[in-house]
């Protein structure tokens, strides 16, 4: 049975803060903090082309009113792809590697909270069961073809739409 399109980036969000903190645990361990990056880079990846490609499109048409909400999405994505990029090639050595790692962390800490605190009960509200059920779906269906690097061009040319959107 299919969860709606709220319960099923909820989830996502969960992952993503689960592997912050692992990183957060980490100490000195360089190679498992490579490790971490590179699993927090793909399930962000993932996650904004979702979000870019599927959810913030069909929120634009059924609430207007959420236009504003939609854009600052779209912006706080941006920057979270740009750290991506940054940090998928960057040793974990480099002295940029931890702080760079960290701002990411702070970004989507914050883009989660905006989003589960405020954006989603409006979009919960604003919207029926079965049209977040049919997002949902949508959602479960895109997941195993979504680019998960973000140098795949499927990324880059979601990230580059979402900015000019």
């Amino acid at each position: 049975m299919s969860s709606d399109a709220i319960v099923l980036l909820k989830a996502d969000h969960k992952t993503v803060k689960g592997l912050f903190r692992q990183f957060e645990r980490a100490g000195d361990d360089l190679g498992l903090k490579k490790d971490l990056v590179n699993q927090i880079i793909e399930e962000l990846t993932v996650h904004t082309f979702l979000e870019n490609t599927i959810i913030y499109p069909a929120v634009r048409k059924a609430l207007p009113d959420l236009e504003d909400d939609v854009l600052e999405s779209y912006e706080e994505h941006h920057v979270a792809d740009v750290l991506c990029l940054e940090l998928v090639d960057l040793a974990p050595g480099n002295d940029h590697f931890e702080a760079k790692a960290t701002v990411l962390m702070e970004n989507v800490r914050h883009h989660i909270d905006e989003e589960e605190q405020d954006w989603f009960p409006k979009v919960r509200k604003g919207m029926e069961r079965k049209e977040l059920l049919a997002l949902g779906e949508r959602l479960e269906a895109a997941r195993p073809s979504a680019p998960r690097d973000p140098r795949e061009p499927k990324a880059v040319e979601s990230a580059r739409k979402a900015v000019t959107a």
